[in-house]
């Protein structure tokens, strides 16, 4: 049995972080694929170590661990080698969490729009709309996201604004690398604050936005660079993107 235990899913952005740490880390763990969809997330024993019934949630040693945020940097904390996230320096450190609570309150959350309207919104059309509303009563976290999007999916209007947030999250990070001097957000050293953006600019490519960063090509060099990390491919084992989940989105979005 190993000491950690990771529930989370495989198309989870949030998923994503915990994996590429553990997996940098060299730390074995066994890992349960939940069915967000089949409402896995929802059932009374995963509630009881996640009341938030949201992925992913980290067991070590029988303690749960959740959020995202939360788990990568415990993992730094107890695990720094052999390759530690976090900068030594307190001010960088400082710096670094402050990319990270950007990265959480703009880009993370506005990927999940064209995520859903996109690829995810298949699972909700054939719903009748007492089924939807009941379906998002019970997401402790997602409720009133889900209920603004309806089964028809997210109105233009909010397609605009979660657009602009990337956007900003784009231009947010291409400003870093640059007064950083890259190739990373803080420089030389690879940090949580990229594993951090890393699912949401992999998400944006696998999408077809990444036309977003056409004319930044600092951030096209920390998308190959990151992708070439030994943890990435491990992380992002096939089903991983929506176009390996949705044979037909690739078609789709090719069209």
């Amino acid at each position: 049995m190993t000491d950690f235990v990771l529930y989370n899913a495989p198309q989870s952005t949030c998923s994503q972080r915990v994996r590429f740490v553990l997996n940098a880390k060299g730390l074995a763990f066994e890992e349960h694929k939940l069915d967000l969809f089949a409402g896995d997330q929802l059932k009374p024993d995963y509630l009881k170590i996640n009341p938030n019934g949201v992925v992913p949630t980290l067991v070590h040693d029988g303690q749960p661990i959740n959020d995202s945020a939360v788990i990568i940097e415990y993992l730094d904390e107890i695990r720094p080698a052999p390759e530690r996230f976090v900068p030594q320096d307190a001010v960088a450190r400082a710096q670094m969490r402050a990319l990270m609570r950007f990265i959480d309150e703009v880009p993370t959350p506005a990927i999940r729009v064209p995520s859903y309207n996109i690829a995810f919104l298949r699972h909700f059309r054939s719903m009748s709309e007492a089924e939807f509303v009941a379906l998002a009563e019970s997401k402790p976290l997602r409720k009133e996201f889900l209920l603004k999007m309806g089964r028809t999916g997210f109105p233009k209007e909010e397609m605009d604004v979660s657009l602009d947030r990337l956007r900003r999250g784009i231009a947010r990070m291409d400003a870093a690398i640059a007064q950083s001097g890259g190739p990373w957000l803080m420089g030389r050293d690879l940090t949580l604050a990229d594993i951090a953006m890393m699912p949401v600019i992999v998400r944006m490519q696998d999408i077809r936005l990444d036309g977003m960063w056409q004319d930044k090509p600092a951030i096209a060099r920390w998308l190959e660079a990151i992708s070439a990390h030994p943890a990435f491919a491990k992380s992002y084992y096939f089903g991983s993107l929506l176009t390996e989940k949705y044979p037909a989105l690739k078609q789709e979005l090719a069209g």
